[in-house]
């Protein structure tokens, strides 16, 4: 444990008063440095405090599937609008939540509704969907539109974003807590997409960036923090390749913030071109680059083979998702002779558990180095195996989400407890090797 409870508001300020001036996103000719995107966040967080939104019911009254705070939406492209209603909200002690932007109306109605939806941030893009549902939508209070290309006009009630960012403190601001909520949905493969409920502190330090990379120890405070981004000096460049509204794409991104690194969006922020993304990723000298399974890496390494890129800053190539195959692994390996390959393992209910470190040559396929707390439990979760002793259900213990927002059976049942532990086992089957290591069997 932490001697810090930590918020993601309070790490986003912290690191914006060590490194003001370093660039914390770029996204064609906008770019922002972290004083400027701070103080925008500042607004939107006035904003949403004086319409009477934050938190109503402390932590330690609420059972693990409830939530004590208001939730705003954010349907969303990526965007900067997109990262600063999301540490706007949470420095308001409300609870910002993504929303897929491919879903249809009843998906949309069904998320809005699960959530107790009472604010929205949402592109002109999705104004005709806001209002194909809004009447079925009581407790939808605050509409706050962002411009885009779309022409679409101002729906009826909604503010414009660019007349919020610049809004005066109220009276009485709240202050953030480390048991404030950060709030996932699933993508819904196995289901409806349901709510995932973690204390900020647990999830900043089991998925965010709170446990520096390599180390079995998270920052104990936000000095340390500030140090640690005030040494990266701003070299940390990541390309965005997937939808904030992905959880890996936001724990990505505070990742970077922790290192006081900038996040890049390719230019086109609605598809993902390989083109486009490699040409960003060599002008905005890119470290890392982002990829989810096969189906990501095999397009790019297709464009890396037809392209001619000067991709030498490229320090990491990191997959989550789905391990890469051999085939295309080695593939990456002959474009990229001189870059790491990093797979992690994990979940929105596990944060990351697992990593594989590797140079492209000799890898087992699926087998990964485990986290402290990352275990494998028996068929009836009622032990964990010992090192060889076979397979069982992927779990994690130690610094897990409270539940399932609206959803006391399915808490229980995915985060069970355990001769006084409390796992969370959201359905992976994986084998512990004699080595320790865990390979992964999948769902």
């Amino acid at each position: 444990m932490t001697g810090t409870s930590f918020n993601l508001s309070t790490v986003f300020q912290t690191v914006a008063e060590a490194v003001p001036d370093q660039e914390v996103l770029v996204w064609g000719d906008r770019r922002f440095s972290y004083a400027d995107l701070n103080a925008r966040v500042d607004g939107v967080a006035h904003y949403l405090a004086r319409q009477g939104l934050g938190s109503h019911t402390p932590r330690e009254r609420l059972a693990g599937h409830e939530s004590g705070q208001h939730h705003v939406g954010l349907y969303l492209h990526n965007c900067n609008e997109y990262l600063e209603a999301l540490v706007g909200a949470l420095r308001a002690r409300a609870v910002p939540f993504n929303v897929n932007y491919r879903y249809v109306a009843e998906e949309l109605l069904h998320l809005f509704q699960d959530a107790g939806t009472e604010a929205l941030v949402f592109h002109s893009a999705f104004a005709p969907q806001v209002a194909a549902i809004r009447d079925r939508l009581p407790g939808l209070r605050v509409l706050i539109q962002v411009a885009d290309d779309s022409g679409n006009p101002l729906l009826p009630g909604a503010v414009p974003y660019g007349s919020i960012v610049d809004t005066p403190a109220p009276d009485a601001l709240p202050e953030p807590s480390g048991d404030d909520l950060y709030l996932l949905y699933t993508g819904g493969t196995t289901g409806m997409p349901k709510g995932v409920m973690w204390r900020q502190h647990d999830a900043y330090v089991s998925a965010m960036g709170g446990t520096p990379f390599g180390s079995p120890e998270p920052y104990r405070s936000y000095a340390q923090i500030a140090e640690a981004a005030a040494s990266g000096g701003g070299g940390m460049r990541l390309i965005m390749t997937a939808p904030f509204m992905h959880g890996a794409a936001q724990w990505s991104t505070f990742h970077m913030i922790t290192q006081g690194g900038a996040i890049i969006l390719p230019s086109d922020a609605k598809r993902l071109d390989w083109a486009d993304v490699l040409r960003t990723v060599e002008r905005e000298r890119v470290v890392s680059v982002p990829v989810v399974g096969d189906a990501m890496a095999r397009p790019m390494v297709a464009e890396l083979e037809r392209g001619d890129y000067d991709l030498s800053g490229v320090f990491a190539v990191q997959n989550g998702g789905a391990p890469l195959t051999p085939t295309v692994r080695a593939r990456l390996q002959a474009q990229l002779p001189n870059v790491l390959f990093v797979d992690t393992v994990g979940s929105s209910e596990t944060g990351i558990q697992m990593t594989q470190v590797a140079d492209g040559n000799g890898t087992d396929t699926g087998v990964f180095t485990p986290d402290g707390d990352t275990t494998v439990l028996d068929d009836d979760l009622t032990r964990e195996l010992a090192p060889g002793e076979g397979q069982g259900w992927l779990a994690r213990h130690g610094l897990v989400p409270l539940g399932y927002l609206g959803d006391a059976d399915k808490t229980a049942r995915t985060f069970p407890v355990l001769d006084g532990r409390r796992f969370s086992v959201p359905g992976d089957r994986a084998i512990r090797l004699e080595d320790d290591r865990i390979q992964l069997l999948g769902r």
